[in-house]
């Protein structure tokens, strides 16, 4: 049975996961209104929290206190990966005569509660050292400089990260060796850039595994996939210069530890919402452009894979198997799911969560919470639990005086639950669907007995599998395809340009109007050969045609070309002798 501890202010307390959905009785409730912080160990054996007096580390399945920390303002939590380690981190104060204020930031060995190593962590943002995951290293950013550690000896820095100025760094996931992922932004009209390393070799530039460089970026998301292959960076400015978004504009970048790198090309402009790797590391999902979003599914290659169309959204979820995909339109947006199927990209499911903060899978790739939380929405604050199929399983509001701070699910390595098999059919549930009454439309009273005439501001595009067919490949376009689609398009509208100038031209010009190219073998005589004869002619005539306005202009012709002109009478002949089918 899995647990979700709730904090807020009722306290904090453990739920039961599916089916059961009761109140821990393990778990001894804290009633204290003001738990500021919750963390599980990386496998969810331990469970930590602070209530304002102190900092508790439970065994989650006994619920048997380990250790009690006196760190009352502690309002950050974090265990290392492998459970040796418990990071707390309170805010930074200097004393009132303005000299150097106390460590703020302690690591606890978790066997022993003893405090490893104490240091001065001003920031709050990346607060936490990052562990590799057999924590054979651990490293953090001092000074625009990394410091890596080994096996938790905190007392030597065994190796240093020196560029200019490191701005963020993140760790690789999984086994050794471990690579690091740095960002260094751009100053005085040099371009900020990505370097990937594989520690310990930091040399030069030479010694970096891949490097990427972009001029918009005021700040970085660099994600790493599981397999640790590659990185994709979303670049963000704060301001977009040329007006169009509030948000800055993003770009995403894809950086392989091979050294290949690329721009990921979106075909709609506007923000990126959200970018996610998919478990098995060769495939990304990106939700982007102006409401309603594309969300498109691109391969390690940065060619689209699948479409999903537009539509009100602004995150993606992978299920913790891969194989299910949930884009859903929250905070702004009324909470929208759309629940695919990955392998055969089919909608399994269409539930709507209104009103949600949060959102989070289950480690068992079955069962969704989704959840109201203060402070970003102070009213019917409370969590829901559901079945991927759609069904609402288990709901929960807290009273209306009442807040809810937080929930999470407890987490478990990869591995302890099978990947199973999708299912179509929503599951069976006590509780009643929660489809929410679609508003209806304000209707003056002069309309209100007339019939209904839809008036959408803008039509939704279907994903890609549900598009009319019209002869087109099913398949998205290759980059180059696109391009091209693009060239051929703007010839067109300028060729459409063209005539439209031409036609507003008075009718006395003496210069034959071109036509334009599809409307010339509107007449076929039924014999390809014939025909193709025909096309020469015409393509002769028009040189012809070319070299008479030119020599007309004043430009002396080339002998050659004086003779072609002299064959146009027999050029003409030859041509009506064939249209008329002589």
């Amino acid at each position: 049975v899995f647990a979700l501890p709730v904090r807020g202010s009722e306290g904090l307390y453990m739920v039961n996961g599916p089916p059961s959905f009761t109140e821990s009785t393990t778990f001894q409730r804290d009633s204290g209104k003001n738990c500021k912080v919750v963390a599980f160990s990386k496998d969810g054996s331990l469970f930590a929290w602070c209530n304002g007096e102190k900092v508790n580390v439970v065994n989650v399945s006994s619920a048997e206190l380990l250790h009690s920390f006196d760190l009352p303002k502690a309002v950050c939590l974090e265990f290392s990966p492998k459970n040796n380690v418990l990071a707390t981190w309170q805010a930074y104060t200097t004393a009132k005569d303005g000299t150097a204020g106390m460590p703020n930031l302690q690591l606890h060995d978790v066997k022993t509660g003893k405090c490893l190593k104490s240091f001065i962590q001003k920031k709050m943002q990346n607060w936490c050292p990052c562990w590799a995951d057999d924590e054979s290293i651990c490293a953090r950013n001092v000074n625009n400089e990394v410091h890596f550690f080994e096996n938790n000896d905190f007392n030597t820095i065994a190796n240093k990260l020196h560029l200019q100025k490191v701005n963020d760094f993140v760790l690789s996931p999984g086994a050794q060796p471990t690579k690091v992922a740095v960002y260094v932004p751009g100053s005085k009209g040099a371009p900020s850039f990505v370097r990937l390393y594989q520690y310990p070799s930091f040399g030069g530039p030479q010694s970096a595994l891949a490097n990427k460089s972009f001029f918009k970026a005021d700040k970085v998301t660099m994600l790493w996939n599981k397999k640790a292959t590659a990185v994709l960076v979303v670049a963000s400015t704060e301001v977009d210069k040329t007006g169009a978004s509030y948000y800055g504009e993003q770009t995403l970048h894809y950086i392989a530890t091979n050294g290949e790198s690329a721009v990921v090309q979106l075909p709609k402009t506007g923000p990126i919402y959200d970018v996610v790797w998919s478990p098995n590391s060769v495939e990304f999902c990106v939700v982007y452009g102006f409401m309603p979003a594309k969300a498109t599914v691109f391969n390690l290659k940065c060619d689209p894979v699948f479409d999903f169309g537009t539509g009100p959204r602004n995150a993606a979820y992978y299920s913790p198997h891969g194989h299910i995909l949930v884009l859903a339109g929250f905070g702004n947006l009324r909470g929208q799911m759309e629940v695919w199927d990955v392998k055969n990209y089919k909608l399994i499911s269409k539930p709507v969560a209104s009103d949600s903060t949060y959102f989070a899978w289950c480690p068992d790739g079955e069962h969704i919470v989704t959840a109201t939380c203060a402070p970003r929405l102070r009213v019917s604050n409370g969590y829901k639990i559901w079945h991927y199929t759609g069904s609402l399983l288990h709901s929960y509001q807290v009273p209306s005086e009442e807040e809810m701070w937080q929930v999470s699910w407890q987490p478990f390595l990869d591995g302890v639950f099978p990947a199973k098999a999708v299912k179509y059919q929503a599951v069976p549930s006590e509780l009643p669907s929660a489809e929410p009454k679609p508003a209806q439309a304000y209707r003056p009273p002069a309309l209100r007995n007339k019939p209904v005439t839809s008036s959408k501001l803008h039509e939704d595009e279907p994903p890609q599998n549900m598009k009319p067919q019209s002869g087109s490949s099913d398949k998205p376009m290759s980059k180059t395809a696109l391009k091209n689609q693009r060239k051929h398009e703007a010839k067109k509208a300028a060729k459409q340009e063209a005539k439209a100038d031409g036609n507003q031209e008075p009718a006395q010009s003496s210069v034959p109007q071109k036509t334009p190219r599809s409307a010339v073998p509107a007449v076929t005589s039924g014999d390809p050969e014939v025909d193709k004869k025909i096309k020469n002619l015409k393509k002769k005539l028009k040189a012809i045609e070319q070299l008479k306005e030119q020599a007309a202009a004043g430009k002396q012709l080339e002998k050659n070309q004086l003779e072609k002109i002299q064959k146009e009478t027999a050029l003409l002949q030859e041509l009506e002798d064939l249209e008329l089918g002589l």
